[in-house]
């Protein structure tokens, strides 16, 4: 008799099974990167504005405005609107939040407020 060679039944079922348990593995991970991502855009983003506002003070000798808060800040689709400066991330519009004053309570409300201290996107 000729022998014949290949694989089994049992042998294929097997390394589908091996396959899906990694997939199944894997796929979790991966979304949770994409969350993570976004999460460290939003600090990256609230700290370059951090920085910004440090650099418009040093400069102008006195607190900015949003408006001028807005210039200092590198980056596409950066805005001054009222509740602070607007930036877009992956396509989507976060507002990193500006305040009038150093303890960080009181919302700026026009863009044409002086900004004390700079908060995080939420």
């Amino acid at each position: 008799m000729k022998q014949q060679k290949g694989f089994t039944l049992i042998e294929l079922v097997m390394v589908i099974v091996i396959l899906g348990i990694l997939a199944a593995i894997v796929t979790p991970k991966f979304v949770d990167l994409q969350t993570d991502a976004l999460t460290a855009a939003k600090k990256g983003m609230s700290g370059a504005v951090k920085s910004a506002h440090a650099i418009a003070i040093a400069d102008l000798k006195t607190f900015p405005t949003v408006t001028q808060l807005a210039t200092y800040v590198q980056g596409e689709g950066v805005t001054a609107v009222a509740g602070g400066i607007q930036v877009t991330i992956d396509a989507n519009n976060y507002t990193v939040p500006t305040y009038t004053d150093t303890g960080c309570s009181s919302a700026t409300t026009a863009v044409s407020d002086t900004v004390k201290c700079v908060g995080s996107i939420p």
